[in-house]
């Protein structure tokens, strides 16, 4: 199955359905306390400070910061967010029926964007319902949650397990080595990664 590069991809966008990149739109469409850079949060706390669209993945800029009140010193095009907890699961639906479901998991201490490994599970997830009307046609869409709330969509396949693999560990730049014993290097360059460690 051939992966769509991010200029590909946001061409099969329908110009109808691009809030759904819209992290912000996204979340506040599904009820999540949130806002964009200007708007108070409600109490002192942990929120997630991260683009509003991002096609490049990786979790790129994302991080969670301490928010008094005011939010005018981030960046124009970032939101915050509540931060969710529980499993993070990317799901892989095809005509509204999950094909992949993958779990993810990392160090608490780690950046957003770093994960230990990403593992196949056998089990259903249902299809979205805030996705039920999208306007364009799109046979695979791969959906992102934590603790069962969904934080983001792509209308492609999830790229970590386009080898037919049903592990990924990614090898992160400068800290290569790890016991490789029973799994194949992948090179697959992205942002701090250099690749995958597959089965």
């Amino acid at each position: 199955m051939d992966f769509p590069d991010t200029h590909q991809e946001w061409e099969s966008i329908h110009p109808s359905d691009l809030w759904i990149y819209n992290k912000l739109m996204l979340s506040r469409e599904l009820g999540y306390l949130c806002g964009p850079t200007g708007s108070y949060v409600p109490k002192p706390d942990f929120y997630i400070v991260r683009p509003m669209m991002n096609l490049l993945g990786m979790s790129r800029y994302a991080r969670k910061d301490f928010i008094y009140k005011y939010t005018e010193h981030y960046h124009p095009a970032e939101f915050w967010s509540e931060i969710f907890h529980g499993h993070h699961i990317s799901v892989d639906f095809r005509d509204k029926k999950s094909e992949l479901v993958v779990l993810g998991t990392k160090d608490p201490t780690d950046p957003l964007y770093k994960w230990e490994k990403w593992e196949k599970l056998d089990q259903e997830v249902p299809f979205p319902e805030i996705l039920n009307n999208l306007v364009g046609n799109y046979e695979w869409i791969n959906c992102e949650f934590i603790g069962n709330h969904l934080i983001e969509v792509h209308f492609r396949i999830n790229p970590n397990f386009r080898y037919g693999n049903t592990v990924a560990i990614p090898v992160w730049k400068g800290n290569e080595s790890i016991n490789s014993e029973n799994y194949n290097y992948i090179e697959d360059e992205s942002y701090l990664r250099s690749g995958f460690y597959i089965d």
